[in-house]
């Protein structure tokens, strides 16, 4: 069944975030803001992983090296400067505050910025692309289902630091996951072997830019860098 994926993915993340809301009511704040400094430590390392994993190599010399330097300067620059026109974090944070309204949670100051830090914690990287594109042409739902597992856990803990704007992060990963999976066959081959890697290049380093804002508070506008992962894709053809 085609889109079964997208549905397991967005079931983990409701189940974890409802977990981590029941145990998080039960914490002091002492443990809330340390388990919070935790989590931002956890994606922090995330990110770097899956950076680390795409940029370097092995040459025939047994020597390592990195690539996509230039790759990565030139789709970070210009996609920051697309999503900075765009505004693409506000339109985010305007959704976010929306759901506050709508769930009554107007009391609830960090609503908004665990509903966006929990979006692109699991909404970005190539995982939710090829297991989209898997289950779209082939009804093969086992990365999804892998990936709902992990999300399952990152959302759990999140939540249970940030609060109940880390569960409506099912929604954004709903949209985009379904989107791909109903285009599935037309995006297939657009999205080569060097495309994806590109994407989950850039895509580690959004994710370790969450991480970021998670230990040191909001620095960077993460979202709206979210136009370097299509410009990351376009590179691959370049």
């Amino acid at each position: 069944m085609s889109g079964l994926g997208t549905l397991i993915n967005v079931i983990g993340i409701v189940a974890g975030g409802l977990a981590g809301l029941l145990f998080g009511n039960r914490m002091k704040d002492r443990v809330q803001n340390t388990l919070m400094t935790t989590t931002g430590v956890c994606v922090l390392f995330l990110g770097i992983g899956g950076t680390v994993e795409k940029m370097l190599s092995i040459n025939n010399n047994g020597e390592l090296e990195s690539g996509g330097t230039m790759m990565i300067v030139i789709c970070l620059a210009l996609g920051a400067l697309i999503g900075e026109l765009i505004n693409i974090e506000a339109g985010m944070e305007k959704f976010g505050e929306w759901l506050k309204y709508k769930t009554k949670s107007e009391s609830d100051t960090g609503f908004v910025s665990a509903f966006v830090n929990a979006s692109l914690t699991v909404c970005i990287g190539a995982m939710a692309v090829v297991g989209a594109i898997q289950d779209g042409i082939y009804g093969d739902y086992s990365i999804l289902s892998a990936k709902a597992v992990l999300d399952l856990i990152i959302i759990m803990v999140m939540t249970a630091a940030q609060g109940k704007g880390c569960i409506f992060s099912a929604i954004p990963v709903g949209i985009f996951q379904g989107l791909m999976t109903l285009f599935a066959r037309a995006l297939e081959p657009v999205l080569t072997t060097q495309a994806l890697n590109n994407l989950s290049l850039i895509g580690s380093i959004l994710i370790f830019c969450v991480g970021l804002n998670l230990v040191w508070g909001k620095k960077i506008k993460v979202a709206n860098l979210l136009p370097s992962l299509v410009l990351a894709v376009f590179w691959a053809f370049i």
